[in-house]
C-alpha cells in the first residue's frame, strides 16, 4: 500500500509502483523457491526476503494490538521457522479418471494443486505424496479425501478421511502401503471417526522431555523450532512462579515443560488428549495435575484462578472470551497468553488491559513459513 492509500497486489516493501500500475522490484523481493507459488494456496509470501518476512510477522501482531489501542512495552525479534520444517500438513486428494491429484487447494478455490514439490514440509512427509497417489489410484469409484500427515517420535503418521476399505484386497493394500513406507501409524476415517489400520508400536510425541501418547486427532505445533520458541518464552516469563494454571493445555506442550520444580494444572476439554497428558505426567513423575474441563462452557472461575501464582493459556483461533473475563476479574498478576490468531488475541488483550494488566512483551512466531498465518507468545502483568 502506497502512502496515498493505493493498493498493489503482490507488492513488497521497497518496490516502486509505476504510473501504469506495474511494480518495479525493490531490494526485499525474492525469487519464489516453489514452482507452484501463485497458484497453490499454501503460501502467499515466497516472493519476499527474510527481512521483509520477519517485518510482516511482527506487524501482524503489533498492528492487531494497536487496533485495540494497545502498545506492547517490548516487542521481541520474530522467530521464523526455516524451510522444510513443517511437521504436520493437511492435503486433499481427488481422482480424475485413472489419475489422482494430491496437494493443497488453490487460493479461494476448491481446485487441487497436484504437488510436484513442497519447500515447507519436512522431506519425510512430502516423500509420502507420490506413494499415496499410487495407493489411491487403485481405489475403485469416486474419491474425495483429506490426508493429514504428521511427524512424531516413531516416524510419520497418516490419517485419510473420506476413505473406506470395502474388502480384503483394499485392507491388504493399506497394510502393504504402511509397511513399505515405514509408517508409525495409518488411520482411515469414513465419517465415523478415525480407525487405526496400522500401528506397530505405540505412537508418541516428546513434549518437555516426556514421551506422550499421540492420539489420532492430537494437535502439534507446526514446527519443532516454533514450539521451542514459544516454550522458551513461557519458561522465561514464568520462572519462579508456582503453581501455574495451563489452560487449553492439549497434550501438555507447556505443562510438561513448566512442571518440576513448579506445580502445574493442565486443563483440557478433549478426553483422549487429556488422558494422554495425564498418563505421561504420571509415568514421568512430573507435578502436573491434568483436569478434564471444557473451558468454554466451564471456565476456571476468578476465585479459583486467584489460588495460582500465574496463568498460561493457549486457546483455539476463536480466542477465550469467557475465560479471559474470569482472569480479568481475578486477583492474578501474571498471565502468559499464547495465540495462533492475532485478531482474537488482541480483543482478549484489550479486556485484560482494561482490568489493569500491562502488555509487557510479545514474541511473534512465524511457524507457517511464507504464509499469512502468525502465532505469538505474550506476557501480561499487573
Amino acid at each position: 500500500m502506497t502512502a496515498d492509500g493505493r493498493h498493489a497486489t503482490g507488492g513488497v516493501p521497497g518496490d516502486i509502483l509505476q504510473s501504469d500500475g506495474s511494480l518495479s522490484p525493490g531490494t526485499h523481493r525474492a525469487e519464489p523457491p516453489c514452482r507452484h507459488f501463485a497458484s497453490c494456496g499454501g503460501c502467499q509470501l515466497q516472493h519476499v526476503d527474510e527481512a521483509a518476512l520477519a517485518q510482516f510477522v511482527t506487524e501482524r501482531v503489533t498492528y492487531a494490538a494497536e487496533g485495540q489501542g494497545i502498545v506492547p512495552a517490548t516487542v521481541l525479534p520474530a522467530h521464523l521457522s526455516p524451510p522444510q520444517a513443517r511437521r504436520r500438513a493437511t492435503l486433499h486428494a481427488t481422482k480424475r479418471g485413472k489419475s489422482v491429484e494430491i496437494g493443497y487447494r488453490e487460493g479461494r478455490s476448491h481446485k487441487i494443486v497436484d504437488l510436484a514439490e513442497c519447500p515447507v514440509m519436512r522431506p519425510e512427509l512430502f516423500a509420502l505424496v507420490h506413494p499415496l497417489g499410487e495407493l489411491l489410484q487403485s481405489w475403485e469409484g469416486r474419491l474425495a479425501a483429506d490426508i493429514e500427515l504428521a511427524s512424531i517420535d516413531q516416524g510419520a503418521v497418516c490419517t485419510i478421511k473420506g476413505l473406506r476399505a470395502e474388502n480384503l484386497a483394499q485392507t491388504e493394500a493399506l497394510l502393504d502401503f504402511s509397511r513399505d513406507q515405514g509408517l508409525a501409524r495409518l488411520s482411515v476415517d469414513d465419517g465415523y471417526g478415525p480407525e487405526t489400520v496400522w500401528e506397530p508400536e505405540p505412537a508418541t510425541v516428546t513434549l518437555g522431555g516426556v514421551a506422550v501418547t499421540f492420539p489420532a486427532e492430537g494437535f502439534l505445533q507446526a514446527t519443532q523450532d516454533g514450539e521451542a520458541a514459544l516454550v522458551e518464552a513461557a519458561r522465561e516469563w514464568l520462572a519462579g512462579y508456582s503453581p501455574i494454571a495451563d489452560l487449553f493445555a492439549g497434550l501438555g506442550t507447556f505443562a510438561l515443560a513448566l512442571a518440576d520444580p513448579g506445580k502445574v494444572l493442565a486443563a483440557e476439554a478433549s478426553r483422549d488428549v487429556h488422558l494422554a497428558c495425564q498418563a505421561a505426567a504420571r509415568m514421568a513423575g512430573k507435578p502436573v495435575f491434568a483436569q478434564h474441563r471444557d473451558l468454554f462452557r466451564n471456565p476456571l472461575m476468578a476465585d479459583e484462578i486467584g489460588k495460582f501464582g500465574a496463568v498460561l493459556l493457549d486457546p483455539p483461533r476463536a480466542g477465550a472470551r469467557e475465560q479471559i473475563e474470569q482472569i480479568a476479574d481475578s486477583t492474578i498478576g501474571r498471565v502468559v497468553y499464547v495465540s495462533c490468531n492475532p485478531a482474537s488475541w488482541a480483543k482478549d488483550a484489550k479486556r485484560l488491559v482494561d482490568s489493569g494488566f500491562k502488555l509487557e512483551a510479545v514474541k511473534p512466531v512465524g511457524q507457517f513459513r511464507w504464509s499469512t498465518h502468525v502465532e505469538l507468545a505474550s506476557l501480561f502483568t499487573r
